[in-house]
This record gives C-alpha cells, structure tokens and sequence, in this order.
C-alpha cells in the first residue's frame, strides 16, 4: 500500500526559458487534466516508435477554430497514418485553402442582424455566406469534372480532390497534404457537411453519375487494421470519426474471441462526459466490453478544449521527436480498393 509514496506530486515550477514540451513534461508530475496531457504526449510518442498503424479522428468545428495547419503538420510528418473526420472539417480546410478565412467574432451578439448581412456564426468566429456558396459552387464543379461510372469510396473521392487542387496550385490543405503524402482520409457522414450540399447540387442531372460506396469506406479501413502490426486511435472530440475508427476492429475477420482484438494505444481529448451515453464521452473501458480497444491497452483521455490541448500536445511532440525518426510507418496503394504495401 506503501506504492504511492514513489511518485509524489511535485509543484509546478516556472522557468522563463522553458519550451512546450518542458512545461508539457513538468505537467506530467502535477494532477488532473495537466498530466493526463503529458501522458497523452507519452502515449503518442510510444505509438511512433511501435509497428503500429495511427488512425486520427478529427471532429467539431476545429478547421473553423484555426486548427487545421495543425493536422496538415502531422500528415507531412507522418505522425498520423490515416486520417477519419467530419465533412465539416475537410470543407472549412478547403475553403481557407481558397483564400478565404474565418473571422474573430464575439459569441454574444445579434445573430438576426448577421443573417441580415449573409454572415454565419461558429461561436466566436464568422465566415461569410457569399464566400461559402463560392467554395460550394468550386467544389461542385471540381468534383463533377470526373465521372468514374461506378460508386466510389470516400477516401477515393478525396484522394482525387487532393490531385487536382496540387495540380491547380492549391497545396496548403489537408486534402493537399494527404494526397502527396498517400494518406487516406475517410469522411463517414459525408453527406451531413457543405461537402454533401454541393455534391447535392448535381445529383439528378441526367449526365451524372455519382455515388459514395460508403460500406467500401468500412471494408477498406477494416482490412488496413486487420492487417497492421498493431493500432492506435486519436481522437479530436467524438462524433462519426470515433465511432467509425473504432468499429474498424470489429467488422472484418477477427471473431469475438480474438485476443489480438482492439485498438492498442488510444489518446482522446474531449468535453463530453460519459454518464449522458454519448459516444463522444464513451470510456475506452467501455470500449473493451466491445472488442474495439484492446484488453491490454495503453490509453488516456483529456477532459479539455481542443483548440487548448492539441496545439500544446503537438508542439511538445514535434520538439520530442525533432531528431528521431519513425520506425515504421505503413504504406498504401491506393486503387478502387486501398492495399497495404507489401
């Protein structure tokens, strides 16, 4: 019983010349969301340096909220392997990508009046309607330039998008970064984004044929983890990305009495809680009663703000890791249907 007294609490000291990844560090020996953060940092970095296949979840309004350079950092850098986010997301990326950008605002404010001047809100922050149904109107056009006659997963849909905006000189993107890269991205409620209103725009014209295999999106990121060493899951918020991710261990060919089952490591950071029932505040305790995180796993989560947490986490990580190279970092072909290189 006499354990505890190894590792006491030691207070936080300010040093004028720390860096993030010292206060970051210094944090893991404080208590409650601070160190839970450090193991976070900890648990990523172990994911780095194992044979270990990383899915990154990205959901809520984050690319609106300026946190999307942020994740085309961890897509160049290979310190995330395939990325699963909101529509949302990927659409925001896009459109200050464009050229466009999202505006400081105040949350009390009169939301009448800035309907009246075409001006949508995101708590704090505003876009401008006429700018968005430009990007609606690129985007529709884009992407109705090709017709592949058959349906096509989500991840094929984007890596297509990524190759014709590097080729129109618009690298600065996640959708950019990840086609250069050869990550696949995934998009399961792709339908519930702008992403889905400008795709809708064309759906019965007589010349279209466009259709998401969105089962194939399942397939496809089930067999990269079936068939991966080990996995490890990131998760920004909960939401769609989450629950697609960790099903990823459960629908292919492991049966329920696999003992290899599970996600590996697992890190989330989010503000739900779990007593409501939301997946978004769902344990990776309960998430063993499935099979989707492994029985013997490695895991913490963050009861923080993203905007907070993520770009504390990933400075620390990128100053941790600045001369060490990843061990192993998986390959795709990317077809109709994705492969793992050999």
């Amino acid at each position: 019983m006499d354990e505890f007294r190894k590792h006491p609490v030691i207070p936080f000291k300010i040093n004028p010349d720390s860096s993030v990844l010292d206060v970051l560090e210094k944090m893991g020996n404080c208590s409650f969301q601070g160190r839970n953060l450090s193991i976070a940092l900890d648990i990523w970095d172990k994911m780095l340096d194992d044979r270990c296949l990383i899915f990154f979840g990205f959901a809520g309004a984050m690319s609106a909220a300026g946190m999307r350079l942020i994740v085309i950092y961890l897509i160049e850098n290979r310190y995330i392997d395939c990325l699963v986010s909101t529509g949302a997301n990927i659409f925001h990326d896009i459109h200050e990508a464009r050229g466009f950008h999202h505006w400081k605002w105040y949350p009390e404010t009169d939301d009448s009046q800035l309907k009246k001047n075409n001006l949508d809100r995101v708590y704090d922050t505003l876009l401008s309607e006429d700018e968005f149904r430009n990007t609606d109107d690129w985007l529709d056009k884009l992407s109705y330039g090709f017709n592949p006659g058959r349906s096509i997963t989500t991840r094929e849909y984007l890596n297509i998008l990524g190759d014709k905006m590097n080729s129109e000189g618009i690298t600065d993107c996640i959708v950019s970064a990840a086609y250069r890269q050869n990550i696949p991205i995934y998009i399961p409620a792709i339908a519930d984004s702008s992403i889905g209103i400008s795709l809708a725009n064309k759906k019965y014209e007589p010349d279209n044929y466009f259709k998401f295999d969105v089962i194939g999106d399942v397939y496809e990121s089930s067999y990269i983890t079936e068939n991966s060493p080990r996995s490890g899951v990131i998760y920004i918020g909960g939401g769609s990305p989450k629950n697609f991710i960790q099903q990823s261990e459960v629908v292919y060919t492991k049966s329920p009495e696999s003992e290899n089952q599970g996600h590996y490591y697992a890190i989330q950071i989010t503000t739900d809680a779990p007593h409501w029932g939301g997946l978004s505040g769902c344990t990776f305790s309960e998430a063993k009663s499935w099979g989707k995180i492994a029985k013997e796993s490695t895991t913490v989560t963050v009861f923080s703000d993203s905007t907070i947490s993520l770009p504390i986490l990933v400075s620390a990580l990128a100053t941790k890791r600045k001369n060490k190279k990843r061990k192993y970092i998986p390959e795709f072909e990317m077809g109709p249907r994705i492969k793992l290189a050999k």
